[in-house]
């Protein structure tokens, strides 16, 4: 025990706590790591997330800043001590109205608001805003949150609370997250059944899809339950440190290694890239497989891991990792592309020639001749920034040893991918390896590539221990993916009537010094570039070039919100230019059943685009009437609206996509589901749950789930593309459909009878007036302990592209338009967004609030993109100096939920999470255009960028 430790006694929910701690060490430590209180969530370790938020004395603090010496005689509240065995109102709010998404933000919002509900029991909107202004959330868009704490106190009786844990939980395996199947709210914004004693009710059976019961993993994320990556580390497990290049490019060397382990009390070992056993090298596509896990020689870019500290916990608290034996031989670096094409340029990668990485291609009819011979013309250009996922939870996880089996577990969006690049790199079988999800707070895309699987993993290998390493905000920033930045330039024409004749684009995107996803993207923009509108003469271009920047990855469209960026602001200058109305140019070219893309793909169904922009007409003319109004009687600020449109292909461009799904019905009476897709905040637990149970013919309540787990679930496929809803949706609608023909044909009954599953293991099939009970228990059970079980798969229809980028990268497309309305302080430059109303077509809306908690939550991401995002390596490595948008940054949001159903959708369902992005950032530059006449060429349209394009205008 260190000296300088002391005894600090406090309350922590009601009880009387004392602990020995050294007077300087944060609350937020010894709340989880001492008191196993994780429902404290630490994102920053610096007050700039508000994650660690807890109540001392009554009043919000953040744990993280909270030296134990404050906390002597104090009262700390957590989110554990918020229910008192039940559900708080406010917890109960946050189910109803699906204020919880990801989940690792929860904790704090909602004891930030408590502490405001006992203050003031039903607060204005200002109100709220201003007091979770201190917490930060990336998934949900902050709407439902507001809406949630506001008629909190609709739910403040003794009737409206809930307990908790209900009935239906499922012991995880081992470092697994609980996932429980919870009930439906007496809130009239529901549709399911509420019972007047408060209790959760599932819809019945034949009901759940269209339905919006209260998400399966819900309760978890409300109570401070969810197991995150860094939550249930063993208590005797190796702390990992890393150490990382302080610079773009260098090359390095190290010293006595063993000399430093011999000096630093506590340091197990070090690892350098020579220990690992297998491959050093890895990516999300393989025959593109090219980041080392740890580098050799030479580090690429800034953040580059070049070797491992293992060491006890208490060490690795006080371990001066400056003093570790590496020297660096800065490099000259090459951040832009047109340095790295630039004759002479170093090669990031010998193998690579002019740092190209993959050039992409759409062509069709004849572009130059269309325009040469088009009535109108416009020609521009785009450039975007990077920008960072900033997901709330830095990637964390551990790792050890079972039997010969190694076993990792981590936060991530694809664990079946996770498995094989970690098996390779460790020169291990696949089989002997095992990831097991934890909950995932937030990913967005960068929690695909694997991070420190493989770290955690060589040391746990190589010391027979338990590893556990959990990202600090700056090394999460530097380290992981971005989205890529962009310059492009295209030409639009149309003729006479403002049918578009032929376009043009040509786009470099800067994928950095890894492979990542830079051919999905430089793939995905040509296909994505038109816009949804019928364009019959065209080319697109986009090329993924090779800097020493950040790795760019896959960020939740794939390049497509930066090629409709280029798009959408020239489709404005088009119909200005016709003197058409905006909204009715994109009417009039939108793409229609029966239409062919850019790839010549013949559109025979599903085709909602038109759809969108209807839903929009009204509030288009209201909001224009308004700007009006606003601009007649304001001369300093004035109101602008502008409108975008999107299109975006679900699954993998023009590649196998396939997601297995499996469930049965187990002896106790339970449908069993292996639900392989990670549900990373956006809902698939629920979604394909509801799925199922309409294909099943069986309630939701009847079901149990059992979470991703390479050991024991089936590959599901990667959490990305908005590919979850739709590809693994169809694969659990398949296998339910075959679970319920294996039923029928054992009881001998047709297809027009209907199951029951009753307590004691019996299935009862009805059919007429006949009733056939089944005795589960006396049935033989297969490996996984059900009597009756399906396995089905399901890979989209698609084709390869030719060399010309002709053919049928997607098999299905989902559709969307935003309003964006706004006001420009034309002295200063600042934009305040009023308004976004937002119609998607989602084919079918399996469950409609999780479908609009998708939409406010990326439209959230859009406006951050187009204002305020932009990740610049070495300076902007937190979540102070990088700006994401907060409470009081987000608008009122109104959805609008098209349903064009699609024929190979489950139920005619579309995936949505990358599309409600992508309109949002070009809406809000054409409503800047709009209010100042000054057009935007750079993202994000800071204050200075939009006083700098003003003045442009005016000259």
């Amino acid at each position: 025990m260190k000296s300088d430790r002391a005894p600090i006694n406090f309350t922590v929910n009601g009880a009387l706590m004392s602990v020995t701690a050294a007077p300087m060490r944060r609350l937020s430590s010894v709340l989880r790591d001492d008191l196993r209180l994780t429902g404290t969530k630490v994102g920053c370790d610096a007050g700039d997330c508000g994650a660690c938020t807890v109540l001392m004395d009554g009043e919000p603090v953040c744990a993280c800043l909270l030296p134990m010496a404050s906390v002597e005689g104090t009262s700390i509240r957590t989110v554990e001590g918020l229910g008192n065995g039940s559900l708080s109102a406010l917890q109960a709010s946050f189910l109803a109205h699906g204020a919880a998404q990801c989940g690792i933000c929860t904790p704090a919002l909602l004891v930030t608001a408590s502490a405001l509900l006992e203050r003031t029991p039903q607060p204005s909107e200002q109100q709220v805003q201003d007091a979770l202004g201190g917490v930060l959330c990336r998934c949900t868009g902050y709407r439902k949150i507001v809406e949630a704490v506001m008629e909190a106190w609709r739910w403040n009786d003794d009737s409206a609370a809930a307990p908790h844990p209900p009935a239906g939980t499922v012991s995880p395996p081992a470092g697994g997250r609980q996932m429980v199947a919870t009930l439906t709210p007496p809130s009239p914004r529901l549709r399911g059944e509420g019972k007047g004693d408060g209790q959760f009710t599932l819809p019945l059976s034949g009901a759940a899809v269209g339905s919006s019961p209260v998400r399966l993993d819900g309760i978890p994320k409300v109570t401070g339950a969810e197991l995150f990556g860094g939550d249930s580390f063993p208590a005797d497990a190796l702390s990992v440190l890393v150490v990382r290049s302080p610079h773009h490019r260098a090359s390095f060397s190290f010293g006595d290694l063993g000399a430093y382990i011999a000096d630093n009390a506590g340091v197990a070992a070090v690892f350098t890239a020579r220990d690992i056993p297998g491959i050093n090298s890895f990516g999300v596509i393989p025959p593109f497989a090219d980041q080392p896990a740890l580098a050799e020689g030479e580090t690429r870019f800034r953040g580059e891991a070049v070797a491992l500290v293992a060491c006890d916990g208490w060490a690795a608290r006080d371990l001066d990792m400056a003093a570790f034996p590496v020297t660096w031989r800065e490099l000259p670096a090459m951040l832009e592309p047109p340095g790295a094409q630039a004759e002479g340029a170093a090669l990031v990668h010998a193998n690579r020639p002019d740092n190209l990485l993959v050039r992409g291609l759409v062509e069709r009819g004849e572009p130059e001749n269309a325009l040469a011979q088009a009535a109108c013309v416009v020609s521009g250009s785009m450039q975007t920034s990077y920008v960072e996922h900033a997901y709330i939870e830095p990637e964390a996880g551990y790792a050890f040893l079972d039997d010969d089996t190694l076993t990792i577990v981590a936060c991530t969006q694809a664990p079946h991918m996770d498995r094989d690049d970690t098996a390779r790199i460790l020169g291990l079988a696949p089989d002997k390896v095992r990831i097991v999800p934890t909950a995932t707070g937030g990913g967005f895309g960068s929690k695909i590539d694997i991070s420190l699987q493989p770290l955690i993993g060589l040391v746990a290998l190589k010391t027979g221990r338990a590893a556990a390493l959990a990202y600090t905000r700056q090394e999460s920033m530097a380290s992981t993916t971005k989205r890529h930045p962009a310059s492009m330039r295209a030409t639009i024409g149309t003729d006479a009537d403002g049918m578009i004749s032929g376009m043009l684009f040509d786009g470099t995107f800067n994928t950095g010094a890894y492979a990542s996803f830079g051919p999905t993207v430089a793939n995905r923009v040509p296909v994505h570039a038109s816009g949804p509108y019928a364009t019959p003469n065209y080319r697109a271009v986009a090329r993924a070039i090779h800097t020493n920047g950040p790795v760019s990855g896959a960020f939740r469209g794939f390049g497509v919100p930066q090629a409709t960026l280029m798009q959408e602001t020239l489709y404005d200058e088009l119909a200005d230019k016709l003197g058409i109305d905006r909204l009715q140019f994109r009417l009039k070219n939108a793409l229609r059943n029966g239409s062919e893309t850019v790839t010549g793909q013949r559109l025979e169904a599903g085709v909602g685009i038109g759809e969108c922009l209807e839903a929009l007409a009204s509030h288009w003319t209201r909001a224009l009437s308004e700007a009006d109004a606003f601009n007649a009687t304001n001369s300093a600020t004035k109101r602008g609206v502008g409108i975008a449109s999107c299109w975006y292909g679900c699954g993998n461009t023009s590649l196998p996509n396939p997601s297995t799904i499996k469930l049965g019905i187990s002896p106790d009476g339970k449908v069993v589901l292996h639900q392989g897709a990670v549900d990373i905040g956006q809902g698939s637990n629920t979604v394909i749950a509801q799925i199922a149970a309409d294909a099943l013919g069986l309630p939701l309540g009847d079901f149990v789930l059992k979470g991703a787990d390479t050991s024991m679930t089936p590959d599901a496929g990667k959490t990305s593309a908005s590919r979850q809803t739709y590809v693994s949706g169809k694969a659990a609608e398949k296998a339910a459909r075959a679970l319920r023909d294996t039923v029928l044909r054992y009881a001998n009954v047709s297809n027009e009878a209907s199951l029951q599953l009753l307590q004691g293991g019996l299935l009862v099939v009805h059919e007429g007036g006949e009733r056939r009970r089944i005795d589960l228990t006396q049935l033989e059970t297969d490996k996984d302990g059900l009597a009756f079980a399906a396995e089905e798969s399901y890979d989209p229809p698609t084709t390869p592209l030719d060399a010309k980028g002709q053919g049928k990268p997607y098999a299905v497309y989902g559709y969307g338009a935003q309003i964006a309305e706004l006001e420009v302080d034309l002295a200063l430059g600042t934009v305040r967004l009023v308004r976004i109303t937002a119609a998607h077509d989602v084919g079918k809306a399996i469950n409609p609030l999780l479908a609009e908690g998708q939409i406010e939550g990326g439209i959230a991401q859009g406006i951050g993109m187009a204002l305020m995002e932009e990740y610049i390596p070495g300076r902007t490595e937190n979540l102070h100096d990088y700006l994401i948008p907060t409470i009081g940054d987000v608008p009122p949001i109104e959805t609008i939920l098209v349903e064009v159903p699609d024929p190979e959708g489950p139920f005619g369902a579309k995936g949505l999470g990358e599309h409600v992005l992508i309109p949002t950032a070009p809406a809000i530059l054409n409503a800047i255009r709009h209010a100042t006449g000054a057009t935007m060429t750079r993202v994000p349209a800071t204050p200075s960028r939009v006083l700098s394009a003003i003045q442009e205008a005016r000259r």
